[in-house]
Formats: C-alpha cells, sequence, structure tokens
C-alpha cells in the first residue's frame, strides 16, 4: 500500500502558474516506480475528471483533453515525488486536485483503476 499527500495548491491569476507535488510513502516490498500515478480534479457539483496520468519510469505520459498543452507531469522516483506543472491557467481549471497510484501500473484514466488516493489540494484560479 501506498500513502499520498498532495501539496503545491493555491489562488492564482488567470495565465499564472502552479506546481503540484505529490508526495508517496510507501510500505516495505515495493518501490515507487511500481506504481502509475495520476491526477484527477473535482469542482464543486462535478463529477471527479482525469487531469494527466504519468507510468512508473515516467516514461508514458497522458493527459486529458482540457489540459493538454498546458500541464506537464513528471516525477523524481528517488525523491518518492510527481509534479504537476499547470501553466496558462484558466479558471475553469479551479477545483480541488487530487493524486491517486495505480498498483498494476497501467496509463489509466480511471478512477476506479487507482486504489490509493491522496487528501487533495485545492487551487483557485481567478478571473
Amino acid at each position: 500500500q501506498v500513502q499520498l499527500g498532495e501539496s503545491g495548491g493555491g489562488l492564482v491569476q488567470a495565465g499564472g502558474s502552479l506546481r503540484l507535488l505529490c508526495a508517496a510513502s510507501l510500505a516495505s516490498g515495493r518501490t515507487f516506480s511500481s506504481y502509475s500515478i495520476g491526477w484527477f480534479r473535482q469542482a464543486p457539483g462535478k463529477e471527479r475528471e482525469f487531469v494527466a496520468a504519468i507510468s512508473g519510469t515516467g516514461t508514458n505520459t497522458y493527459y486529458g483533453e482540457s489540459v493538454r498543452g498546458r500541464f506537464t507531469v513528471s516525477r523524481d522516483n528517488a525523491k518518492n515525488t510527481v509534479y504537476l506543472q499547470m501553466n496558462s491557467l484558466k479558471p475553469e481549471d479551479t477545483a480541488g486536485y487530487y493524486c491517486a497510484a495505480d498498483p498494476l501500473n497501467y496509463i489509466s484514466t480511471m478512477v476506479s483503476d487507482f486504489d490509493s488516493w491522496g487528501q487533495g489540494t485545492q487551487v483557485t484560479v481567478s478571473s
């Protein structure tokens, strides 16, 4: 099992940037590189939306259509940390952002494929 914690959220003006961090604590027996990590977001009254995912080694990434070209996901397995660099932020990016781990190391967009979730970090983009 892996425990995840997000940080880096905050209030930013439209057009600005933020970098979110997802830090992992692992139980013995598995390495961080054996998990793919996904980023999701959820705004009030809306379903949780896929944002980005990265494979265990960082070789493969995939982005949701609404953030493609603006957000970049990366990881540093030596630090057990995944990053989400968010540029050209828009008011519609306002949401709680969550990272999650997939123990099968697939690149998935489905909430149900991820079995460990962080508590989330709030991103608010003002117009």
